[in-house]
This record gives structure tokens, sequence and C-alpha cells, in this order.
């Protein structure tokens, strides 16, 4: 009987629980399925700290290495730094993860050569297809040919460096940064990358343990950042940084232990990027980050370009535009000079260099970049998803001054709010996310809509 994908392959990615839900046998189909589909002659292979991650990856590189191509094993590694590695060989590439996903789960992010996305509409839909084909008859045999190599090489050190040429920290003040690793590869990358510079680093869960003993790897939930935050203010730090658990995602404390917004990190970076770039480019954001973006964006000489939520329409986008820079509001960054594929990493760097190149503290420089009131993604169990984004439309459509769009979901403008619904695509949610310039309109906007979503 041929297996059933529909639940661990993804609009990005594959993710499931292992090995309920897939194992290494799939693993191998998956690797076969990859090479055909990319046509690969060799290919690059990540994998995270869970503890299925090794032999997953392993049965991946057997699959493609049988149809005769060659494969680059590069270990234990950050996201990022396997997107490092497919820019830097060329070559499409395999990371193996469940990013923020509780233990038992682990999952593949895949990329064509130079760190090019891996979709639905870019090749895994038919990757699924030909694995379910597969795990019922077996992968077809290739023309003789023989075992394409597997060979092991060290990438972390070249990383490092690659990120430290995009942004000179070498005569920034001294900083004290605390960086919760979540016991996540943040834990692996952190003291490479930090190794010479005029940094006091203040470790919390460095050890990589996939059982995530200490808690979620997933710091955009405010419950994962309450030890960085007291550990901040313990330490008296000049800030605190928080990776998710395959360390391609960075949330930044301030030294108050306040969480920065994502938006703030997306608007500074931008305005360092437009500097860097001659004051003009182009600046991706999805439409759920702040109007702050595109305010500062234009201030600064670029161009703002809005898209939908994904980083596969983020990246398409910095493709087709040629834009410096994009940012997402879930803390994902992503940049022209590092194969137009997100970094937590860099971003960090950048937060760093501007904190430790004027005397003022972080709170007081993201404040320009901060200028709205915003509600946070808050989500509704809803049992007819269209029904009630067409009740919350008709609600708003005639209002004087307000208008609607529908590039994701539904976005809803006033004169001084605005409002973005979106259903899930996995779960029977809708996801809402309001900004307003002050905190009354803020929840007056938020319980309008939820009555009507919750009704």
């Amino acid at each position: 009987m041929a297996a059933d994908l529909s639940n661990i392959v993804k609009a990005y990615d594959v993710r499931g629980v292992v090995p309920d839900e897939w194992d290494e046998r799939l693993a191998e189909l998956f690797g076969a399925a990859f090479v055909e589909v990319t046509n690969a002659s060799a290919i690059v292979i990540g994998h995270d700290m869970r503890p299925s991650s090794p032999g997953l990856s392993g049965a991946f590189a057997r699959g493609a290495a049988a149809r005769g191509v060659d494969v680059t094993l590069i270990g234990l590694c950050s996201t990022d730094q396997l997107y490092y590695a497919s820019g830097l060989l060329d070559l499409p590439g395999a990371m193996f993860t469940a990013s923020h996903n509780p233990a038992q789960y682990n999952g593949i992010k895949l990329c064509r050569a130079g760190a090019a996305p891996v979709g639905q509409d870019t090749g895994l839909a038919q990757i699924r297809e030909l694995v379910e084909k597969w795990s019922e008859e077996g992968a077809p045999e290739t023309a003789p040919v023989a075992a394409g190599t597997i060979t092991e090489r060290d990438t972390l050190a070249g990383y490092a460096e690659h990120l430290k040429g995009l942004v000179d920290l070498t005569s920034i003040r001294p900083l004290k940064v605390v960086v919760d690793a979540g016991n996540g590869m943040g834990g692996h990358t952190v003291p490479t990358v930090f190794d010479g510079l005029p940094l006091e680093l203040v470790p919390m869960y460095f050890e990589l343990d996939g059982t995530f003993p200490n808690h979620e790897a997933n710091p955009l939930d405010p419950k994962n950042i309450v030890d960085l935050q007291a550990r901040v203010l313990a330490e008296g730090a000049d800030l605190g940084l928080a990776f998710d658990g395959d360390a391609d995602r960075c949330f930044v404390v301030d030294e108050r232990g306040e969480g920065v917004s994502p938006s703030a990190i997306t608007a500074l970076v931008a305005a360092r990027e437009l500097a860097r770039n001659g004051g003009t480019g182009v600046v991706i954001h999805n439409l759920i980050t702040s109007w702050s973006v595109p305010e500062v964006v234009r201030e600064h000489g670029g161009t703002p370009v809005r898209t939908r939520v994904g980083h596969s329409f983020i990246k398409e986008e910095m493709a087709k535009s040629g834009a410096i820079f994009g940012g997402e509001h879930s803390a994902h960054y992503y940049f022209k000079d590092f194969w137009n594929a997100d970094t937590g990493m860099l971003a960090a760097l950048h937060v760093l260099a501007a904190l430790g190149g004027q005397d003022g503290p972080l709170s007081e420089l993201v404040a320009a970049y901060d200028r709205y009131q915003g509600s946070g993604e808050i989500n509704s169990t809803v049992a007819d998803q269209s029904g009630r984004m067409a009740a919350v439309k008709a609600a708003y459509a005639g209002q004087d001054g307000v208008s609607t769009d529908e590039l994701d979901g539904l976005t809803v403008t006033g004169a001084d709010w605005w409002f973005n619904l979106r259903p899930s695509n996995t779960e029977p949610l809708l996801r809402l996310n309001v900004e307003a310039r002050d905190t009354a309109t803020l929840h007056k906007v938020r319980d309008e809509v939820l009555a009507l979503v919750r009704a």
C-alpha cells in the first residue's frame, strides 16, 4: 500500500512524528526523489541535534547516492549553515530538522543550488508524488551507474567568517550579551560566530539536546523567553538573543528584559542594509509586519514591497526584484548577500553592530523603529473558516475610509489601524493580527473582530 504523505508534506517542508508518520525507509526514498526532481549530480546534507536526525539524514544520503549522486555531509549545523553550504558549493541541499516542534517530530527543509527554495510549487509536490508511488512499488532501477560518493566536510568556520565579513563588529564598544540557545543549534554556532568579537557571552542552554529539557525552542512564544528575560536583568546585560531549534530565527530582548518586535528588528536592519547599499534598494516585508517597516524603508531611500506570509514567497520576490533584504513578523530575516536565504544570526550581528556603534541602550535605539501598538498573533478555533472570514469582510465592507484586500487572507485598513485575518493551512484556526496608533484603538478593533470570528 502506498504511503499517504498528505499530513507531513507541508507548504514549504516535510515535517511529522518519527517513526509514526515517517521513518528512515521513507527518508531514503525522499533522497532518491529529491535528486530525481532536481536532476542533481551532487547534493549537500546537514542535520540538527534531534535523536532521529543522524539516522534520517544518513538514509536520505544513501537514497541519493544509490542513484549516482555524490553527497557531502556537513553534519550538525543550523539551517542557515546548510544554506551557506548550498550557496558556497552551488549544490542542492537538505536540512534535517523540525525547527521548534517537540522532540518526537523531525522534518526536511530542501533547497536547490544556491539555497533557492523548494516548496509545493517548486518541486515538493513532485517529490511527494514519487515517494508515495515508490513506497509501494520501490524506486525504479536507474541505468547502470556507479553509486555516488559520500564524504564529510566541516563548514562551521567558513559560515562564521562569511557572516562576519558582512557586518563589521571590530570597532564596536564591548557588549554583554546573554544567548538562550534553547538546547538547539545556536549552542553549536554561536561560540564560533562570536569568537574574536568584543562580546562578553553569557550562554544559556547551549547543550545540544533534541528533547528540549528546559523549554520549547520557539522564542516567539512569550513563555519560552522568560528565563532569558530574567537572566538579562540579573546579569545587567546589554541585550539578550534567543534562537529557535534550528537557529535560523532570532528573537531579541532589550536591557530591560523586554522583547523587541521582529518588525522593529526588520526596520533597523533594513535601514542599515540601505545605508550599506548607497541609500537605495528594494526591501521585502510580509503583510503582517508593522507599518513601521515600509515607513522606515522609504525614509532611508528604499522601496518597500509587500508580500504574502511565508519564506517561499519572500525568496521568490527577493529574486525577482533584486531586493537587498527582507523580513517577516516571525523573526525570519533574508539577505541578498546570503543567497536570498534567511539567517537570524546575520540579523543578530546587525543588532550588535548597531547597538555597539553608539552609546545608548537598546530600548532607546529601537524606539525609532517601533512606532505602533501590535496585538501579536491571536488564534481562534472555528468550524467554518470561510464563513467567519466572509462575516468579517461583510462587516467592514463599504465603511468610510476603510479598505480591504485579499493578498493573503483578509486585510482591512482604517485611518489609524489595520488587521489581517488568515486561515491556518493545517488546523481549524483563524489567525488575527491587529495594529493601531494607540492602545485604546488596538483593543477596540481587536475585540470587534474577535466577536465576529467567535460568534
